[in-house]
């Protein structure tokens, strides 16, 4: 049995956990039906009918759960010789039988809801753990919050919460004078992974996006970019078996809420049915160190009192928002995406709030998802600057127009 932290997966998953796949087809464009996972990659069996990026939102969610990286099913993965779509490998051909397993326990016994997952029984070992430890039972309980929060009683609502972030930023009327920005820095993925990259990025409100990490150092690598126009999202990614696909479904509602929150002073207006939990404790990230010169040192910063909101996003987007009791900032947003066997979590922390231009603006950030972290410190954000609709079209456009 191996025991091993889910933290050494981002580390290592820019080669994507592609579990039973193989790849054979380019990725889709804005003129195409989104691609399905069976068009795309060969000798799937289990998940079929479901497209790309819920596939891959999948492996994440597989890998995650027993503390797998994408070699330890894939004879060689993370070179040039993987062979993605081979069972010789029979932990793979398990991994189907535990997609059908799980897709029958829910079936049978709970109606078809999504209440049993990959994560449910093996919490990071590629055994499930079969006996409580005496520390455990006479311990501190479990600390996980749950996925869907309920509005717990005598706590501040949703709405005074949001209403204080709004104020710290600068207050309503500021914000609302805010229609774009711009921003450089630098960034680093995790444990140091690939180097450091150079960071651009762009918001136009009220609703678009472009995110670009270069590697002038590394040529070869290609870059990292996320774009969402107001209506399609695409992604390009490094080091990855799929390098560039449009985003469909839970991840294109993520996409759509991101670039919301690059104006969050409409915050109310695309969050519904809010709720308030019980308040919570988190660390937050610390403050500018003179590492930060070439690439962020994202170590862990200071405890934080924290009060918890839920709402939901576009199309039933569900997200947890967690901001600072005193400050009334936002530490923390997690938003998660929908796929056959469990939710994809993507996390986004914030901290070193600075003006510009009398507003507020995180200017160190962590964006973490279930295929790898960046580590991000601006340097640069300008207001208003006038910004041409065809940066947020797709990646190969935002890199032209860099």
């Amino acid at each position: 049995m191996k025991l091993r932290s889910t933290r050494l997966i981002p580390a290592l998953a820019a080669t994507t956990a592609l579990l039973l796949i193989g790849l054979v087809a380019p990725r889709a464009t804005a003129q195409q039906k989104p691609n399905m996972a069976e068009n795309v990659f060969k000798n799937i069996q289990v998940l079929k009918g479901i497209t790309v990026d819920d596939f891959l939102g999948s492996m994440g969610v597989m890998s995650a759960a027993i503390g797998f990286c994408c070699n330890e099913c894939h004879p060689g993965a993370g070179t040039d010789k993987v062979d993605w779509a081979t069972d010789e490998n029979p932990r793979k051909v398990t991994a189907r039988k535990m997609v059908a397993m799980v897709a029958a326990i829910n079936r049978d016994n709970f109606n078809n809801r999504q209440n049993v997952t990959c994560w449910t029984c093996h919490h990071g070992r590629d055994r499930p753990s079969t006996t409580p430890t005496l520390e455990t039972v006479y311990g501190q309980g479990p600390t996980e919050m749950d996925d869907v929060l309920a509005q717990m009683p005598g706590q501040t609502p949703a709405s005074q919460i949001l209403d204080k972030y709004i104020q710290a930023l600068g207050g309503a009327d500021k914000l609302s004078r805010i229609t774009s920005w711009a921003a450089t820095g630098k960034s680093v993925g995790f444990g140091g992974f690939g180097g450091g990259g150079t960071v651009h990025a762009w918001a136009k409100a009220p609703d678009k996006r472009a995110l670009m990490i270069e590697f002038k150092d590394a040529p070869d690598r290609g870059d990292s970019i996320r774009v969402y126009n107001g209506k399609v999202g695409s992604v390009q990614t490094v080091l990855a078996v799929l390098k560039d696909y449009q985003l469909t479904g839970s991840e294109l509602d993520g996409a759509r809420f991101d670039a919301e929150m690059a104006f969050p002073g409409n915050i109310k207006q695309f969050l519904t049915n809010l709720r308030t939990s019980l308040p919570s404790t988190i660390s937050d990230l610390p403050g500018p160190s003179s590492q930060t010169k070439n690439a962020p040192d994202m170590g862990i910063g200071q405890d934080r009192m924290v009060n918890v909101i839920q709402g939901t996003g576009p199309n039933g987007l569900l997200v947890t928002m967690y901001f600072d009791q005193d400050s009334g900032l936002l530490l923390r947003m997690v938003r998660y995406g929908r796929t056959p066997i469990g939710r994809v979590p993507t996390q986004t922390d914030f901290a070193d709030y600075r003006e510009v231009n009398g507003v507020k603006f995180p200017h160190r950030l962590i964006f973490a998802w279930l295929d790898g972290r960046d580590a991000i410190q601006l340097e640069n954000i300008r207001v208003n600057v006038p910004i041409d609709d065809g940066k947020f079209a797709n990646p190969a456009a935002v890199k032209a127009n860099n």
